[in-house]
């Protein structure tokens, strides 16, 4: 016995059998027009977060991250792709990490901080903060993926430039000893060093500013202020050394 058709199946040569498989292929089709059109919302959303926001696999490596994390990386959110998040961040405590790591061994879900410090894009300061950590399961993937979300502490200021004339305090001793007419085995038997580790000294001070000869170098001293001058004999002037 055939199935009964419908006027527009029958003008189209579509039977009801092959309707019925249409629409199962239909739905499906619908499902993942569903499934795609979540997944922009998802996105167009995490894009919009100011949080840096990067979700992972249980390994630390990105599968997707939004604009706020990929400005901690100096890069765009499509090349962090596969990267692990330890490539940027480095935890301040193992154990914290080794917390995380058995929780997933053992099938638990729960939220785990993790602080972390880095290096804001290419060249940037030091920054510091914590990432948390959800264990998110999805269906029908047997492991979770992690969701990281950062978040940032304040910047912590840069220490000031050593000024260019600074020296340590055994440089500057050197220094006004050498301005004394000393030789270099009586100054390293005052400093308690070695002509060599004397020589080291006055070699890395020439070096760096770039001069030559130790009459050059004691002129230099007095020039950048490390030494103090009317002084007899030579003493440093002290607000130029460095801890």
């Amino acid at each position: 016995m055939t199935r009964d058709v419908t006027d527009e199946q029958a003008r189209a040569g579509v039977t009801a059998d092959e309707q019925a498989r249409a629409g199962v292929t239909a739905d499906e089709q619908a499902a993942a027009a569903d499934l795609g059109a979540w997944r922009n919302h998802f996105l167009t959303l995490l894009d919009r977060i100011p949080l840096p926001i990067a979700v992972c696999s249980i390994y630390g490596e990105v599968h997707v991250a939004n604009p706020a994390m990929a400005a901690e990386w100096g890069t765009t959110p499509g090349r962090l792709r596969g990267r692990p998040l330890r490539e940027r961040f480095t935890p301040r405590s193992e154990e914290q990490l080794d917390r995380l790591v058995r929780a997933l061994r053992t099938g638990r879900t729960s939220r785990y901080p993790i602080e972390v410090t880095w290096r804001a894009g290419h060249e940037g300061p030091e920054r510091e903060g914590e990432f948390t950590i959800d264990p998110i399961m999805t269906v029908p993937e047997p492991a979770p993926v992690l969701l990281a979300m950062l978040y940032v502490r304040d910047e912590q200021p840069e220490p000031p430039p050593v000024p260019g004339g600074s020296v340590s305090g055994v440089q500057a001793r050197i220094l006004a000893l050498a301005a004394s007419g000393a030789t270099t085995a009586s100054i390293g038997k005052a400093l308690g060093l070695t002509v060599d580790g004397v020589n080291y000294h006055l070699t890395r001070l020439s070096q760096r500013w770039r001069v030559q000869g130790r009459t050059a170098l004691v002129a230099k001293a007095y020039a950048l202020g490390v030494l103090a001058p009317g002084r007899w004999p030579p003493e440093p002037a002290g607000g130029l050394i460095a801890p």
